[in-house]
């Protein structure tokens, strides 16, 4: 069986309503993907859980799932390398952070580096 993914909604301290009809408001809905230049993406290095095997992180992407794939995509081409998408996060095979970074500033994006 598959799994289901909550959704978690950043409520920025909110807990409770005693409304009935409250529906809380993301600031961005899933629909909305940020411009480049207003992304703020942070590629670091992870071990951990991987059999010993090095994977480059980028994480802190705002849009769809969709554009997120695409992104993704474009950095497996650039690194020539494999890698996928979960939970919001691009996964690329072996450190790569330095060419990462090079191609995500190229196309405008907000990058920092992360991690030894």
């Amino acid at each position: 069986m598959a799994k289901k993914k909550n959704k978690r909604i950043e409520t920025d301290g909110f807990v409770f309503s005693t409304n009935t009809d409250f529906e809380f408001q993301d600031e961005f809905s899933e629909n909305d993907t940020l411009p480049n230049n207003q992304q703020k993406l942070i590629a670091k290095l992870e071990k951990k859980g991987r059999g010993g095997k090095t994977v480059t992180i980028v994480e802190g992407y705002v849009g769809t799932e969709e554009d997120l794939k695409d992104l993704a995509k474009i950095l497996k081409n650039k690194c020539g390398t494999g890698g996928s998408v979960k939970d919001g996060e691009i996964v690329i095979q072996g450190d790569v952070r330095v060419k990462v970074v090079e191609v995500l500033q190229k196309d405008g994006y907000k990058v920092k580096k992360s991690g030894g």
